[in-house]
């Protein structure tokens, strides 16, 4: 049966943001003379917020340096979001066929930086409910945000599919009662129970 309700993460499901987020990490890393990540090693530190990703692009010995790193990504990553990544193949078809009342978004990316992408794809009001990672005190896997898109939209968590890329997502999913299906580029893809072949398998739930 298609899901009444589909609420996606954005980082790794929709938005590669990979190349943007490794360019601000390494800018910042650059501004207290540390060496450039390869982007695979910034990646592996994406998914659970800013505050983790910044203490695993620092060394276990530089942490009191972490207030000026933030504030250096910060900077960086607000300037040029989206400037190297972009929209995986079918999320902008898929956001616009669904309506906004079914559709919700749940990330870990705080809001600062989420407004500014939603409005530079247009998607400031493409979805019925909006959770970023600091509106909160919990964040994912912490099912609290999931639960609240789901409140936001009136729905029930049987009518809902949560899509995410991660191990994060997945978990989030299970705490919350709520049906996941992972990407098929997700980290998480080669455990989860449901993947989906592409996003274009999305599309035929809001047919009828």
């Amino acid at each position: 049966m298609a899901p009444h309700t589909v609420i996606f993460d954005l980082d790794g499901t929709l938005l590669d943001s990979i190349p943007d987020l490794a360019a601000a990490a390494n800018a910042a890393r650059a501004t207290l003379g540390l060496a450039p990540l390869p982007a695979e090693a910034v990646e592996a530190g994406v998914g659970w917020g800013l505050g983790h990703l910044l203490r695993h692009v620092l060394p276990p010995d530089a942490h009191e340096q972490l207030p000026a790193l933030r504030a250096a990504f910060i900077a960086a990553y607000q300037q040029a979001p989206m400037a190297r990544g972009g929209l995986y193949p079918g999320a902008e078809a898929l956001v616009a066929a669904w309506p906004r009342t079914r559709l919700g978004l749940v990330t870990n990316k705080p809001r600062m930086f989420l407004d500014p992408i939603l409005t530079h794809l247009g998607w400031g009001a493409r979805f019925g409910a909006v959770v970023a990672g600091d509106d909160l005190p919990e964040r994912k896997p912490d099912p609290a945000p999931l639960r609240a898109a789901i409140r936001a939209l009136g729905v029930v968590p049987g009518q809902v599919l949560f899509v995410g890329d991660s191990e994060v997502d997945a978990e989030t999913a299970r705490r919350a009662g709520v049906e996941f299906a992972a990407v098929p580029w997700g980290r998480v893809a080669p455990t989860a129970a449901r993947v989906l072949a592409s996003l274009h398998d999305l599309r035929p739930a809001v047919s009828g």
